[in-house]
């Protein structure tokens, strides 16, 4: 699997634009390469180092140089959408990659954001759930009372695109049962699949998906036969993206929790925690699949250089493969 946000301190317009159309470059490659279970692309806003804000953009650019991979969009902040245009965006980005679109939908946790789209961070809920509500009721999944007129055309799938809700608390996962849709947590916390099958059935729906992740995968992987070189060369990246992730989390009281944390300050501390954030040699990468299925991949993760970037992405890939 691979993601992208595509953080990059300090690029300048012309590395930035390079960063961006290397990431759809990438996807191609995982494509055409086989074996990436997803591409996840991921939102926040009002960052100085450039986060992506735009993932439905980044998606239809992606979905149209790939041809089987499934692309996630995890999450889009759906307080910050009119639900009747993302749906029709949602459609198109359906038909573009065939149906192997899905959007992860959330909260978010940065005040700062939601002062920037006008929006109360302390009513976000219940924002949430009314352009939730808006937002299925004019897709018009089966088995819910619909309103007129529609957006058009009909997705590609059927009944709709896919749709989860992503978070980390039992709301959310009650959220994502009482609506009918797939919960992606953010860690396999206790009780979040009970309280999302339960709230699925109270209000008349089969459970979907329900993703818990591994606290203990990896979430962060380059490959390299030197490990000292590997950590010199995209250590600095990986903790740009650990201690800014970290920070934000902090402030919104959120650590416990979310999976792929951590508390370093410095490379030599996050290679010391082996948690979520790793340099492997190809024969670790392949004990990381075997124990987990899945190898992370985050290429172009802090503003890596693209060219350093494309030279682990394809020593994954051959380790993976």
């Amino acid at each position: 699997m691979m993601r992208f946000d595509l953080r990059a301190p300090g690029a300048t317009p012309a590395e930035r634009a390079a960063i961006h159309r290397a990431a759809i470059d990438m996807a191609a490659f995982a494509d055409e390469a086989g074996g990436c279970a997803a591409i996840v692309i991921s939102e926040h806003h009002a960052s100085d180092d450039g986060y992506l804000p735009s993932p439905l953009a980044m998606a239809a650019a992606m979905a149209a140089v790939t041809k089987t991979t499934a692309i996630s969009v995890a999450a889009a902040i759906l307080p910050f959408y009119d639900p009747v245009r993302l749906a029709e965006d949602l459609i198109t980005l359906d038909h573009i990659s065939e149906g192997r679109v899905m959007a992860v939908l959330g909260l978010g946790y940065r005040p700062i954001e939601y002062e920037l789209h006008g929006v109360d961070y302390a009513t976000r809920g219940a924002v949430a759930d009314q352009k939730l509500e808006r937002l299925l009721d004019v897709l018009g999944d089966a088995g819910r009372a619909t309103v007129q007129p529609r957006v058009t055309p009909a997705p590609y799938s059927n009944p709709m695109p896919l749709l989860a809700w992503g978070g980390r608390s039992k709301a959310a996962a009650r959220r994502a049962g009482r609506n009918g849709i797939s919960f992606f947590a953010q860690a396999d916390g206790p009780g979040l699949q009970e309280a999302y099958e339960t709230a699925a059935r109270d209000h008349g729906h089969e459970p979907a998906m329900c993703m818990l992740p591994n606290a203990d995968a990896p979430q962060i992987v380059f490959v390299d036969d030197d490990l000292d070189a590997g950590w010199d060369a995209v250590g600095p990246s990986m903790l740009t993206d650990a201690t800014s992730y970290y920070e934000w989390n902090e402030a919104a009281g959120t650590v416990e929790g979310t999976a792929s944390l951590s508390s370093a300050t410095t490379v030599a501390g996050l290679r010391e925690a082996n948690g979520a954030h790793r340099v492997v040699t190809p024969a670790g990468a392949a004990e990381i699949v075997a124990e987990h299925g899945i190898l992370h991949l985050h290429p172009l993760c802090g503003g890596l250089d693209p060219e350093v970037a494309w030279t682990y992405l394809r020593r994954a890939a051959a380790a993976a493969s």
